[in-house]
């Protein structure tokens, strides 16, 4: 495996000036202890996963664990952090890598929520996604509110419209009197994984959610899973383990990583959200909570 830069920080308030290096290599995972019950009643349920669209075994695999954990714990919105059809984001494929490996949650109300990954915008642009009735996408980003949550789904790729996205986020995320807000798109800001930290977003998204107490950001693209410590407020996730797989390492800022076929379930109890990451095999391999 080849080294890579990763951000180092000098803290989890203030990013270093400079840049570290570290090895990384393949972290597994390994069954914890769950929570205890929370004592509030339940605002709100989701489940979040990225870089689906394989149609292969992983893929199965990871819907089957999902459908598990919506019959012991039902919820009705699925987060879909882009690369929803590989390779190149066919809309023609959309029964073999959505629609049938994804039946019995679209079956049971399930709605998905997507954005665009790189490999989505591959074909037509991504559009014929964005039209998908499926996918529930409002437009290549856009808001929903479910509960005390408000979502806020951005396209992260390079030929975005960057000045009109970031315009259109400042200002819903300060309409916003959500006592929850939590971003999603496709590629992550801070990685462990093969690709490193985003610099580019880094710059662009970062000021944002510090400016307006975001307290989540979802992403997907590295193949693996990764939960940061609170980084100026905002906790980072990585759900891209929903198919396949690449090693993932740890840094400063890690609370937990695994190269796991897996799943987030998220629930929100008044100020607390709690994290819990599942596997293929319904293992419990991570768990964190956010407080607003």
């Amino acid at each position: 495996m080849k080294r890579r830069e990763l951000l180092v920080l000098g803290g989890l308030s203030t990013i270093a000036a400079g840049m570290g290096r570290q090895w990384f290599q393949p972290v597994s995972a390994q069954a914890i202890t769950p929570l205890p019950a929370s004592d509030r009643p339940l605002d709100l349920r989701f489940i979040a996963v990225a870089d689906t669209g394989t149609g292969a075994r992983g893929q199965y695999d990871v819907a089957a664990a999902m459908e598990r954990y919506r019959r012991a714990n039902p919820y009705k919105l699925a987060v879909l952090a882009g690369d929803n059809i590989y390779n190149n984001g066919e809309i023609e494929k959309i029964q073999a890598v959505f629609e049938r490996p994804y039946a019995p949650l679209l079956k049971s109300g399930v709605k998905f929520r997507a954005v665009l990954g790189n490999h989505d915008i591959r074909t037509n642009n991504g559009n014929d996604q964005v039209r998908y009735p499926g996918f529930n996408m409002t437009g290549r980003y856009y808001q929903f509110q479910e509960g005390p949550v408000a979502f806020f789904a951005l396209d992260t790729n390079g030929n975005a419209d960057w000045n009109k996205q970031l315009t259109w986020l400042d200002r819903a995320l300060q309409a916003s009197n959500a006592p929850w807000k939590v971003v999603f798109g496709h590629h992550p800001i801070y990685s462990s994984g093969f690709y490193g930290v985003n610099r580019t977003l880094l710059g662009r998204l970062v000021p944002l959610f510090k400016r307006h107490g975001v307290q989540l950001y979802i992403s997907g693209h590295d193949h693996s899973y990764e939960r940061t410590q609170p980084i100026d407020g905002t906790t980072y996730l990585i759900v891209g383990a929903g198919a396949g797989l690449r090693p993932v390492g740890r840094s400063s800022w890690t609370a937990q990583s695994a190269s796991t076929l897996s799943f987030a379930g998220l629930e929100v109890y008044g100020n607390e959200l709690r994290i819990q990451t599942f596997d293929k095999d319904s293992r419990l391999i991570d768990q964190g909570q956010i407080f607003a």
